[in-house]
């Protein structure tokens, strides 16, 4: 007795087809930026995008962090760079726990007019960064941290409370509310109720939060511009600086490593934690 061969699935064969195209068109930019930001000039003018390089170096990388010229300024991307990091940190950390807080209130704590409150808030989601360009920066003078990276982490944490606050609201609403009650029959208050057993629940829309503020407020380069001063500029202000700053010889292997210098943050995140955005977003974080 012989047993039949399966057939071959050919919706199957067509569907991971289709996903290896799209892999394909979206990662050779990044191919194409590394293998370049590992060539000497020479390779660079003599061989074709995709080629790899033959001697692999990072001396375009020491440059684009150290030496390159931004401007007037030749000190590399670093004081950029770490710019960033001082106004990232804490822009996200304050964004996600004010979020966290207000979809608490928002889902567990109703009260007159929360619904309206909450609907005014979405606007914040919708509304073109530009609108707010003008009176931000006269607050800022006000409070007497324009150009600075304080006032950068202050935009910052404003911009992204609407959508912080969206996440951790929906999400909280699938928590059953019979944990509340009980919690407050055993004599537990607002802040007890919040650290003790919301929070702990709330790991999955945590991290799909802290990931999309990180991502959103590094990548930004509107605000950037805009609201820093010369000493508090941020990797994207300094990454175009960087790039449009002339020079005898374009240094394009330069560029690229600078360009991947500045995402490696984005990407590290997304290759460490990328599973947990996708399960913390199946988990409820867009549900409505």
């Amino acid at each position: 007795m012989t047993t039949a061969r399966p057939s071959f699935d050919w919706q199957r064969a067509a569907l991971w087809s289709v996903l290896l195209l799209f892999a394909i068109f979206f990662l050779t930019p990044m191919y194409v930026m590394l293998t370049t930001s590992l060539k000497d000039m020479a390779q660079v003018r003599e061989g074709n995008l995709l080629s790899l390089p033959s001697s692999p170096s990072f001396d375009a990388w020491l440059k684009a962090w150290s030496q390159a010229c931004t401007g007037i300024d030749c000190g590399g991307l670093k004081p950029f760079f770490l710019n960033s990091i001082l106004m990232v940190v804490p822009a996200v950390l304050v964004s996600t726990t004010l979020g966290a807080i207000n979809g608490y209130i928002f889902s567990k704590w109703r009260f007159r007019g929360s619904e309206l409150m909450f609907a005014l808030m979405l606007f914040g989601v919708f509304m073109p960064m530009q609108v707010v360009l003008l009176p931000m920066s006269q607050i800022l003078g006000w409070l007497g941290i324009a150009s600075s990276i304080w006032g950068l982490v202050l935009v910052h944490v404003i911009a992204g409370l609407a959508s912080t606050t969206l996440f951790f609201r929906n999400y909280y609403v699938g928590l059953p509310d019979e944990l509340i009650k009980a919690a407050m029959l055993d004599g537990a208050g607002f802040w007890r109720i919040f650290w003790r057993i919301v929070l702990p629940l709330s790991t999955p829309i945590l991290v799909v939060t802290l990931i999309w503020q990180f991502t959103n407020i590094w990548n930004d380069f509107l605000y950037g511009v805009v609201f820093s001063g010369s000493n508090s500029k941020p990797v994207t202000v300094g990454l175009n600086n960087l790039a449009n700053t002339s020079s005898a010889v374009k240094e394009y292997n330069v560029d690229m490593a600078a360009a991947m210098i500045a995402a490696l943050p984005t990407l590290f995140v997304y290759i460490v934690a990328g599973k947990y955005f996708v399960r913390g977003l199946t988990a409820g974080a867009v549900k409505g």
